[in-house]
């Protein structure tokens, strides 16, 4: 027959990892999500044409937008054809491999777009893009 010891045997504390891993994945993912919704939009809404050809690694400098009825927007804030020629000469002397991109509505006239163009090229800008959105593929 044994006979049980009425002293307690003090027990060793333990450090448990498994909820400091679930703390650090919750901030993980919080910062992830947090960091996606501050993204800036530098270019106004309009509906872009489609292309079956899109490439999505740009690197934005400059947003030049022209909307449906015409009105040409530079990074969001709407200016005159003389307006956007000079804003691009400062942002050409800043940085010469400025990069602009056209986003242009669908409904906007070919001419208009091709006027916006010169001027972008007669302000020394040497890289453009035009924007478009993927063609749904069938």
């Amino acid at each position: 027959m044994k006979i049980r010891s009425f002293v307690k045997t003090k027990k060793k504390a333990r450090i448990e990892i498994i909820p400091m891993i679930d703390t650090m994945f919750f901030l993980l993912v919080f910062f992830m999500i947090a960091t996606l919704s501050m993204t800036v939009m530098k270019g106004m809404p309009v509906n872009l044409p489609k292309a079956s050809a899109v490439k999505k690694d740009i690197q934005e400098n400059v947003n030049v937008t022209i909307a449906k009825d015409g009105k040409v927007y530079l990074n969001k804030k709407e200016v005159t054809i003389p307006e956007l020629r000079g804003a691009l000469v400062a942002e050409v002397s800043a940085n010469p491999d400025t990069m602009v991109i056209i986003n242009a509505d669908e409904e906007v006239m070919h001419g208009r777009v091709v006027e916006i163009m010169d001027e972008i090229k007669l302000s020394g800008v040497t890289k453009l893009a035009i924007a478009t959105k993927e063609k749904n593929k069938q």
